[in-house]
Order: C-alpha cells, then sequence, then structure tokens
C-alpha cells in the first residue's frame, strides 16, 4: 500500500511539474512582450516585425499623441453624459437634446481626425509594405466597421 502511495504522489507531483514547464514554455512570449517599456505597443514590433529605431519612433509617437487621445476621450465622455442627463428628462427630441447631439458629433469627428492623422503617421515610420498594411488593420476597426446596417 505504501508503494502505490508513493507511485501516486510522485505521478501527481510529475503531472505538476509537467504543467507548470508547458505553461511556462507557452507564455514565455507574453511574458516577454509585457517586459517591453511600453508593453501596449508590443504586439505592433511583433506583429509588424519592427525594427528597433522604428518601434523607437512609433514609441514616441504614440507617448505624444496619448495625452491629447486621453483628453479627447474625457470630452466626448462628459458631453454624453449631458446627453444621457438631457434624454433622462424627456421623451421628445428638444432643440437643446439637437445641440448636445451636434456637439457629441463634433468632438466625435475631432477625434477620429486625430486618430487617422496619428494612424498615418504610424503607417510612415513603418517599411511601405507593413504600413500600408497596418493603415488597412487599423481603418477596418477604427472607421470602416459593418454594425450589419447594410441593407442587403
Amino acid at each position: 500500500m505504501k508503494r502505490v502511495g508513493l507511485i501516486l504522489v510522485l505521478g501527481l507531483a510529475l503531472a505538476a511539474a509537467a504543467y507548470c514547464g508547458f505553461y511556462f514554455l507557452g507564455s514565455a512570449t507574453e511574458r516577454g512582450l509585457m517586459k517591453s517599456p511600453v508593453p501596449e505597443l508590443a504586439w505592433l514590433r511583433k506583429e509588424f516585425s519592427l525594427n528597433d529605431a522604428e518601434f523607437k519612433r512609433i514609441s514616441e509617437l504614440h507617448a505624444a499623441y496619448r495625452p491629447g487621445c486621453e483628453e479627447r476621450c474625457r470630452r466626448i465622455a462628459a458631453k454624453n453624459a449631458e446627453l444621457k442627463a438631457l434624454l433622462g428628462q424627456t421623451n421628445i427630441l428638444t432643440p437643446e437634446i439637437e445641440k448636445k447631439l451636434a456637439e457629441a458629433s463634433e468632438l466625435r469627428l475631432e477625434c477620429q481626425k486625430a486618430m487617422l492623422k496619428h494612424f498615418i503617421e504610424v503607417s510612415k515610420t513603418m517599411p511601405p509594405e507593413q504600413g500600408k498594411r497596418y493603415l488597412g488593420w487599423v481603418e477596418e476597426r477604427t472607421f470602416l466597421p459593418d454594425y450589419g446596417m447594410g441593407m442587403e
């Protein structure tokens, strides 16, 4: 009986060690990306095979773009809160609601213009073929989404 217990314990220990080893090996790439100075951009470096100079320039562009982006997001959120408060007070489309909708639309337009400008700047930092692929990737996900609103 002692022998069966020993075999069972050794088997469980071996299974746990194997699991930890496979986990460690399987997550090595992701753990390496997290050690990057800008981990939110690490996927970009890998996906578009960027060299150190290209990645450094994109990181600088990202750092310069981020504060303005955060401010635009804050303004959009505040405008949305104003609109939500107005909508909660009535069940009709008032001139004040129309005005807030137009203001929110202007803020989103400003945001989209700044994003597109940033994406174009980033794409120019990459090798031409990668830059073209990057622009296609971001445009599809940010400016040209299909929300199923087509009349097919």
